[in-house]
């Protein structure tokens, strides 16, 4: 009996330094989740769950609506911490430091959360929604951080290269058999100008 997880990153919010988890979307991402609504229209859908971060909140919030699901947040599901809330990096040492986390799962910058911390807090939540919900169809609302590191636990494929291909939003459709992933599809194709 096969379930399906759809991965669904968050879309476009404007990044501000300190404030994860309250920054919303765009005028852009709402656009975009409009369109992520969309797209699962013709797909039944069983649960619904999110990150407690507004965006990916909000990103899936159109697919709750016109399924006529409540959405329940999960902390486990929050995006990994690349540092401490109180310091700041430049970006290119924030995007070296997730590169050397998925080559060592042990490595975090200070104050930061290692992938393999991060699997550890998250996975329970993957796998239990897998047990309760077997056969069913579940949307979550994630981050591109966090999903990577859940689905490198499953296929250490994942990693840097693919966190870096994803766009904002992007939907992944997980195949599941039990608690084994058979099969990854992408089903957003970004809108080219």
């Amino acid at each position: 009996m096969k379930t399906i997880l759809y991965m669904v990153r968050h879309a476009e919010s404007v990044y501000v330094h300190g404030q994860e988890r309250t920054r919303e979307l765009s005028a852009n991402g709402w656009k975009a989740a409009a369109r992520v609504a969309e797209m699962f229209a013709d797909i039944e859908v069983h649960v619904m769950v999110s990150s407690p971060y507004a965006r990916a909140r909000q990103t899936i919030q159109r697919i709750a609506e016109e399924k006529g699901l409540e959405i329940a947040e999960c902390e486990e599901l929050a995006e990994r911490r690349i540092i401490g809330p109180d310091l700041d990096a430049p970006w290119d040492v924030v995007k070296e430091a997730i590169r050397r986390s998925f080559d060592d799962k042990d490595f975090a910058l200070e104050g930061g959360e290692s992938t393999l911390r991060a699997q550890r807090r998250a996975l329970p939540v993957i796998l239990k929604l897998l047990e309760e919900h077997r056969g069913q169809s579940i949307v979550i609302g994630t981050h591109g951080n966090i999903m990577t590191i859940i689905l490198n636990h499953f296929d250490e494929r994942y990693g840097f290269e693919f966190w870096q291909a994803a766009t904002q939003p992007d939907i992944y459709k997980l195949t599941f058999e039990g608690d084994r992933l058979e099969r990854v599809d992408r089903l957003w194709r970004p809108e080219r100008d």
